[in-house]
């Protein structure tokens, strides 16, 4: 579709997506029972990460078009998808994302204009002159087409190394184009689209630490000297390794208090039950204590197609039935519905795969069964294993066996209060293959 058809329709639909928006905000001020209309109460957006690809799913659409307030393309906006070539821009997945949100009165935050990752090979073998044109192509190219659609955008992603450094990032931006290229980007950007939102994002920024004070220290220099940047992203990537950090919430006032909203943008957390539940409360009433922070979005809609679909870390199982973490949010934000969580008597369960040992012709699993809301008495989970692989013993659960699938029930270990853990182990010779397993759905009972 060009630019000016576009433009034709969004003006052409314009008013049923006014209608759809005065619809989502009477909702809203009537009964806050979902994440978008609890959200929308207290001044905020919640948004989700969306694939194109899965829009054609029946419950992917009626969970997302249920649920959330803005969604973000989750790679269709990448730099591969739509500029794979010089100057031949392709916009068709990203286009699908935009209209079927804004068709549903949905806000959009675009993802992401110059990053390290994800460039096509011809970005890399540019010389710096040409480089520093085709970045302000791309900018140029994506955000024109977009002019007017897109609240919010992370124009730089990911520029800072991690650890005690505080030094930027290695990347053909970087080494060829100096310090220089993140302001360049955000100039060009304000140019682009004077009403959306420039925001720079990354993780492991979540805390006080040596990569956030360098993030500090770009946007207090950006501030003080009139570079455009209007918000700063905080992924908010969580697990039992990296949590929820103690000064997360004074960590995102000190950002505000540079004068930028600041806007959590891919919000995930590992686990499950009351832990997981307790960990985005965190989140969400940290976002809620500062008057900046203006809305967060979580890194998918279910976690069956979550990016770390092992460690269930969003607030939809792969059946997209509500955890105890959704009950958790939908409460933080002062929402109220039915969802099956703590204290409703929906007894449910989750199973996580980990490779404990790994050798030549063999390795250890373990899939780690933790309980939801609700204690339960007993368990079930199946494990897949590749055709050519075989187990050659179990331990702490009882198995049968169909073909290559394994039924696991627990030997002596199925009772668990709400929100505890067990787990069983099996070795498997590999015999060539050396892929995972896949872990079913946990049966509680």
């Amino acid at each position: 579709m060009s630019m000016t058809v576009r433009r034709l329709t969004r003006a052409a639909t314009a008013g049923l997506v006014a209608a759809a928006a005065l619809t989502a905000a009477a909702h809203s001020a009537e009964a806050a029972d979902t994440l978008g209309s609890a959200a929308a109460g207290q001044g905020r957006y919640f948004g989700t990460a969306v694939a194109a690809n899965h829009l054609g799913e029946a419950d992917y659409a009626a969970t997302l078009d249920r649920e959330f307030g803005s969604v973000t393309p989750e790679n269709e906006m990448k730099w591969d998808a739509t500029e794979p070539s010089r100057g031949a821009f392709t916009f068709t997945s990203a286009d699908r994302i935009v209209d079927h949100a804004h068709s549903r009165g949905m806000d959009v935050r675009g993802h992401t204009l110059v990053w390290h990752s994800q460039l096509p090979s011809w970005v890399s073998s540019l010389g710096a002159s040409d480089l520093r044109t085709a970045m302000n192509d791309h900018i140029n190219g994506l955000m024109g087409h977009y002019k007017g659609e897109i609240h919010s955008w992370d124009v730089v992603n990911e520029a800072f190394q991690d650890g005690g450094s505080g030094a930027r990032r290695s990347s053909p931006f970087q080494d060829k184009l100096g310090d220089g290229f993140i302001e360049e980007a955000f100039r060009t950007a304000r140019a682009a689209d004077p009403a959306a939102k420039l925001c720079y994002n990354d993780y492991n920024t979540d805390g006080v630490n040596a990569k956030s004070n360098a993030v500090y220290d770009m946007v207090e220099d950006f501030k003080s000297r009139g570079v455009p940047i209007d918000c700063v992203g905080f992924q908010s990537h969580f697990n039992p390794n990296s949590p929820v950090p103690s000064d997360y919430r004074q960590n995102l006032q000190r950002f505000a208090d540079l004068g930028v909203d600041v806007q959590i943008t891919e919000l995930d957390i590992e686990g499950s039950g009351s832990a997981q539940a307790a960990n985005y409360t965190k989140v969400v009433e940290a976002c809620l204590a500062v008057s900046r922070c203006t809305g967060m979005t979580v890194w998918g809609v279910t976690d069956k197609y979550s990016w770390r679909s092992s460690g269930t870390p969003l607030l939809f199982d792969g059946d997209y039935d509500e955890k105890p973490a959704y009950d958790a949010v939908l409460s933080a934000l002062g929402g109220s519905g039915d969802p099956g969580g703590p204290g409703d008597g929906t007894l449910t369960c989750t199973a996580t795969y980990t490779r404990t040992a790994d050798w030549n012709s063999g390795y250890n699993g373990q899939v780690t069964i933790t309980a939801g809301g609700e204690p339960i008495s007993s368990w079930t989970a199946t494990v897949t294993l590749p055709a050519q692989q075989s187990v050659s013993s179990l331990w702490n659960g009882t198995p049968t066996r169909s073909g290559n699938v394994m039924t696991v029930r627990p030997s002596w270990n199925g009772t668990l209060a709400a929100g505890a853990s067990t787990s069983f182990g099996f070795t498997v010779a590999k015999n060539g293959s050396d892929a995972a397993p896949a872990v079913g759905t946990c049966t509680a009972s």
